[in-house]
């Protein structure tokens, strides 16, 4: 790694949304200025990244033998800890790189909830090693209740359903800590695994990854569409090894997804079953909200108003809230320590 390249990062503090599928970066005073797909090209003869972001995620599955196009994060943790690292490291420089040169900048980073404690320290040394100078963690349904305003530090009940790509995490707030809380491996990826195994079970053709996120935000929908939908994708046959197209409708994608749709709704009633009856009942009058890219797939909100009976938010932005509260966290650090996953040998500074 070119340790020379650490020191170009805006002199701002910093705070990452560390997504399964997307990494985001908020800088102290300028908001949300990269999305980038959480992919990492590598030249496996020589250990040297190709590509990182969106030039890396269009090399997937179009790769010569020695290039490996990896995604250093499966199900929100950190699976690859050296490409991890690189993949901080270019995008934090590409966020700053018109900026003088200072000593790395406090960050503060999203996790999924109920992550281990080796797993977190994955995080805080990947992103310590990109040449930051204070490395704090929060877990992302706390950050995203913050991104979207919701009062977590006073004493009442708050609900947030984050479902990211690699992970849905389902959490109960109250007074700066999570109450209840619940995280799937069941999330936009899984969606993704659901239909290419769909297709191959029922049209015995074999798809890669980004056709079938295609299909699933081209079509896809958890409740019929006012209007029939469909679309021709091409694959290969699986009995005759040769490319074929079939025509994919939305009633196929929502038997495809069916299971994994099931699986987080049966998990947002189980978080309710055990939460506290008096934060059930201010749940109640201010509604569960949702964030993250699962946020805007049709028909979630209605399904869940359908199943829980309760008022469902979808927040305005849901793709940036994660990213956007880690940064109101860095801008009020004393208000929120407490939300953040406390380590004894770096806690926030004290006034």
């Amino acid at each position: 790694m070119n340790k020379e390249k650490i020191y170009n990062w805006l002199s701002h503090d910093v705070g990452i949304d560390l997504g399964t599928t997307n990494t985001l970066v908020y800088l102290r005073g300028q908001g949300v200025v990269l999305n980038e797909p959480s992919v990492v090209a590598v030249n496996q003869k020589t250990g040297q990244v190709v590509a990182v972001g969106g030039p890396a995620k269009a090399m997937l599955g179009r790769t010569p033998a020695h290039i490996q196009a990896v995604k250093p994060l499966v199900e929100g943790v950190i699976s690859d800890f050296e490409i991890a690292e690189e993949m901080i490291l270019y995008l934090l420089n590409k966020a700053g790189k018109s900026s003088r040169k200072f000593l790395g900048p406090r960050v503060v980073v999203g996790v999924p909830y109920g992550i281990t404690n080796v797993e977190t320290r994955a995080v805080k040394d990947a992103t310590k090693n990109s040449g930051a100078r204070e490395v704090y963690i929060v877990e992302e349904p706390m950050a995203a209740a913050v991104g979207i305003r919701l009062p977590v530090m006073e004493p009442v009940g708050n609900m947030i359903i984050d479902i990211g790509g690699g992970t849905a995490d389902i959490a109960v707030i109250s007074l700066g800590g999570i109450v209840r809380a619940k995280t799937l491996k069941v999330a936009g990826e899984k969606m993704n695994a659901d239909i290419i195994s769909y297709i191959r079970g029922e049209f015995k053709i074999l798809i890669g990854e980004k056709t079938a996120e295609m299909i699933k935000v081209t079509i896809g929908s958890v409740v019929p569409p006012e209007e029939h939908q469909e679309m021709t994708i091409k694959g290969r046959d699986l009995v005759t090894g040769l490319p074929r197209e079939v025509v994919i409708t939305d009633s196929d994608v929502r038997e495809a997804i069916s299971q994994s749709i099931e699986t987080i709704i049966d998990a947002v009633k189980e978080v309710l079953e055990i939460t506290p009856p008096e934060i059930v009942s201010d749940i109640m009058q201010r509604g569960i909200h949702i964030v993250g890219g699962g946020a805007k797939f049709p028909g979630m909100k209605e399904l869940l108003v359908e199943n829980v009976k309760i008022p469902i938010h979808i927040a305005e932005d849901p793709l940036t809230a994660v990213a956007i509260g880690t940064g109101i966290i860095l801008e009020n650090m004393e208000v929120y320590k407490d939300a953040l996953i406390q380590d004894e040998d770096e806690l926030p500074p004290q006034k």
